[in-house]
């Protein structure tokens, strides 16, 4: 309960991005991308019902499914947010930030992607069709972003009866948009660089260099060469992107003969990167 109060300010940014972007983007150009709010719009246009009734309406549907399938913990988490979400749509002003649709979609799917991680990532929830892919990733390993799509899917064909081709093809964008972002951002946003380096004759020294000019720890490997079967070692250097570039100049200074491959890593913890050392 301790952690449940002190992630509540967390949910609550979380939920306000997603009330944002359903009022301020996606909902005046009558997109409705998925989710029980893409449902509340669609209901909001057919019947007249404030699609904030409609949210918390089927939140408290989806409150019953998440208890039964994802556990009573989960479901103490899922209320806040479930909660939060009708009260978002109700307080956030429903007014049009940019006229261009296109515009309109990519900020808005982004701000909407954004919050919805968020709550992922501390185990917490909107409601509403969150749900499924939660319960999807726990039964069936699938990811939360490709179940989160496929679940909007389906909400988001019903855009071509109500609104039209153009809507509809919106929609999908914003879908699209949503998954990208939200995958993104699940598979880490300290991206870096890590780089492997050889050198026949100057590996001792390049090592020497880097632990001197460049402020990261170096890992050292024994490999052999696949031909000749002579041991050599490698060096790994984790760096950011502005440090890449001071690498590649001190090994090509040293050695311009040396083997240097590079590759992105989506998330890096650990020393001099997820904290700093004391003293």
């Amino acid at each position: 309960m301790t952690k449940l109060i002190k992630q509540t300010p967390i949910v609550a940014v979380a939920i306000a991005l997603i009330g944002i972007s359903i009022n301020m983007f996606l909902a005046p150009h009558h997109i409705a991308a998925g989710g029980v709010s893409g449902i509340g719009i669609l209901i909001e246009q057919v019947f007249g019902i404030d699609r904030a009734v409609v949210v918390l309406v089927l939140n408290g549907f989806m409150l019953i499914i998440t208890f039964f399938f994802l556990g009573r913990p989960y479901f103490i988490r899922t209320v806040i947010g479930s909660i939060m979400l009708p009260i978002s749509l109700a307080v956030v002003p429903e007014i049009m930030v940019t006229s261009d649709q296109l515009l309109s979609v990519i900020f808005g799917s982004a701000i909407f992607a954004t919050g919805v991680a968020i709550l992922y990532k501390i185990g917490a929830s909107s409601g509403g069709t969150t749900i499924p892919p939660l319960i999807f990733q726990k039964y069936f390993g699938l990811n939360t972003s490709i179940g989160l799509l496929a679940t909007d899917a389906v909400i988001v064909i019903f855009n071509l009866f109500v609104f039209g081709v153009e809507e509809l093809l919106l929609a999908i964008l914003s879908l699209v948009i949503t998954s990208i972002v939200m995958t993104y951002i699940e598979t880490g946003l300290k991206r870096k660089t890590a780089v492997l380096i050889m050198s026949e004759q100057s590996i001792d020294n390049i090592k020497e260099k880097l632990l001197k000019n460049i402020s990261r720890g170096i890992t050292v490997f024994s490999v052999s060469g696949g031909y000749t079967g002579r041991e050599k070692d490698m060096l790994m250097i984790v760096v950011s992107s502005q440090e890449y570039s001071a690498v590649i100049k001190l090994v090509d200074k040293i050695d311009k003969d040396a083997f240097v491959i590079a590759y992105n890593v989506s998330e890096v913890h650990g020393l001099g990167f997820t904290y700093l050392p004391m003293g």
